[in-house]
């Protein structure tokens, strides 16, 4: 790698060549401020926060665009950069609506943050002409605030560019410049998938999840209601962020704890539902191998990746497993195998996801076959966030908790339910089992390695028998539009594909604890928090879906058989073409 010699705040340095100054100042533990600056995705040096003094410029420059080079000088916190940043900052005020108290980000909000550093107050810099927007509340999962936006474009490019999507954009000019949909429509409008990658991006309180825990208190508090949680895969992994906790801790204890106190009547896990879904899924993939079936199968355990499909590639609909999620199963086996097992009219049982997923709340209150007539099979769906806001709100001192185990027979579940929230996982849960079916016998590879880690594209042959199957994992929908086009052209040709709606699988989804870009352009925040999920599955005594006795009783118990006509009518769903406009 070639090196390049430059001094930073009178200290001289080695650096790589062809590093920014913002990447120079990191490799020497100097810490530049942004706004607007995403690595890879928002480059644009807009925001000004993160200017620098490089001598012999005549101006300020941008540290997050500014490439370095041999004998460069450069001044990160002279007095002329302080107060560059402050006028900066006053000047964005001046536009801003100041309700930090009530706001959802207040404390984790990165402007609020800076003006902290820089002692900028809530004073009425610049008044003048103020334009008023109204909030668009329309989507069922999140809410746009124009009054709170900066104008940083994190949300466009994280839309376009990592989503290639792109139903939000700049509109009109100059002091009138907002971000909206095309000739200002609401989102509920357009052909937004609700994935939430916009929530996670933005450094103010600018947009946001639905909250819905105020619906949760209330059934909490209602007699008459039998209250169950179910918590996904990856929520072990990412609530501990919320309280503090370094990266990718394994939470499962506290979690357990914590939903206790909050005062659920069960506390399960969606990882039972998960080895559920891979039962029903390899069945179904064997089927349509065996059978001359639709091929590729693609997964649908991702609603915003189903919505996706739905929206801009229909020609691809019946490619879909016919299988439900995991939410949306557990849902269903709660209204039907458990209500009976408990005695509970299914009308009394409230189901509440702990998702990592936005799209999740839509997918509640848009299934296209709930298992039980006049009831959602998932009454309600809150992030990561809203779950650690309820325990805040609780008084539940969380890092202190002592361990919970899961209630039992819904919180049974094996390695394989456990990957689910890494991209790849749900591919290798379902060779796990389908390669024992399709053989006959023990399959002894549990790892397929080639289908892990955070490649946007992974691609793979397996030999299992006599079947040869070629296989793609991709996450992140312009990646997903990338490997739906080579198939359509036939460039590629797979039996089977697993796509999520996110960059990085449920570990990084749009309702997981936001992270400031100060950590997002420098940690793999992806990686950090798979690798918890894959400790918890090498760690596990089972390992494959089809081996958890739950699972083994359930189908004795009620369906019977995977792919029966009954797991049919109670776990399998339909898809429908959606106008994109």
């Amino acid at each position: 790698m070639d090196m390049v010699n430059v001094k930073i705040n009178g200290e001289q340095y080695t650096v790589p060549a062809g590093s920014t100054i913002l990447e120079a100042a990191r490799y020497a533990g100097i810490h530049i401020p942004t706004l607007c600056y995403l690595k890879e995705i928002n480059e644009i040096g807009a925001c000004r926060i993160c200017v620098v003094e490089v001598k012999g410029a005549r101006s300020l420059v941008a540290a997050c665009v500014y490439p370095v080079a041999e004998g460069m000088e450069i001044s990160t916190s002279s007095p002329r950069v302080f107060e560059a940043r402050r006028k900066t900052l006053e000047l964005i005020l001046s536009t801003h609506a100041k309700k930090c108290l009530t706001c959802v980000r207040a404390g984790s909000c990165e402007l609020q943050k800076l003006c902290r550093e820089f002692k900028v107050d809530d004073e009425e810099y610049y008044a003048g002409e103020n334009i008023q927007y109204e909030v668009d509340d329309s989507a069922v999962h999140m809410y746009r605030d124009n009054n709170k936006c900066i104008l940083c474009r994190r949300c466009v490019a994280a839309c376009s560019k990592l989503q290639g999507i792109g139903v939000i954009g700049p509109n009109d000019r100059g002091f009138k410049t907002h971000i909206g949909c095309a000739f200002e429509q609401n989102l509920s409008e357009v052909a937004c998938v609700s994935c939430g990658q916009c929530i996670v991006v933005c450094p103010t309180g600018a947009i946001a999840e639905h909250d819905n825990t105020d619906e949760v208190w209330k059934a909490l508090a209602d007699p008459q209601k039998h209250v169950i949680v179910q918590t996904a895969p990856s929520i072990r992994v990412t609530l501990g962020e919320a309280f503090n906790m370094p990266i990718g801790t394994n939470v499962t204890g506290k979690m357990v704890t914590a939903l206790r106190r909050l005062g659920f009547d069960a506390v399960y896990d969606t990882d039972f539902a998960a080895d559920l879904t891979i039962v029903e899924e390899a069945t179904e993939f064997i089927e349509r191998v065996k059978n001359g079936g639709v091929l590729p199968m693609i997964t649908s355990c991702s609603p915003g990746w189903v919505e996706f499909c739905e929206h801009y590639y229909p020609e691809f609909i019946p490619n879909l497993s016919t299988c439900k999620s995991p939410q949306q199963m557990f849902g269903a086996v709660a209204k039907t195998w458990y209500a009976k097992k408990m005695g509970i009219d299914p009308k009394d049982i409230y189901v509440v996801g702990v998702m990592p997923c936005t799209a999740k709340k839509f997918e509640t209150k848009n299934s296209e076959s709930n298992a039980v007539e006049g009831l959602y099979d998932v009454d309600v769906a809150i992030t990561t966030r809203e779950l650690a806001r309820m325990i805040e709100r609780a008084g539940i001192h969380f890092t202190s908790l002592p361990d919970g185990e899961f209630d039992a027979p819904l919180g049974m579940s094996t390695g394989a339910g456990s990957i689910f929230g890494a991209t790849g996982g749900v591919m290798e849960a379902a060779l796990r089992t389908a390669a024992d079916w399709l053989t006959g016998g023990e399959m002894k590879k549990l790892n397929f390695e080639e289908v892990r880690g955070v490649a946007p594209i992974k691609e793979a042959t397996y030999k299992i028998g006599d079947l040869e199957l070629h296989v793609a994992v991709t996450s992140g929908l312009a990646n997903a539009r990338k490997v739906l086009e080579s198939v359509k052209s036939g460039e590629k040709h797979y039996d089977f594909i697993e796509i999520m709606g996110c960059p990085g699988g449920c570990v990084n989804g749009g309702g997981q604890p936001v992270q400031p870009a100060e950590v997002r352009n420098f940690v793999d925040l992806r990686a950090m928090r798979a690798a918890g999920l894959y400790a918890d599955d090498a760690g596990k005594a089972v390992r494959k879906s089809h081996e958890n006795p739950a699972i083994q009783e359930l189908y004795k118990d009620f369906f019977g058989e995977p792919g029966s006509h009954l797991a049919h009518e109670v776990l399998h769903t339909h898809y429908r073409e959606r106008s994109r406009f």
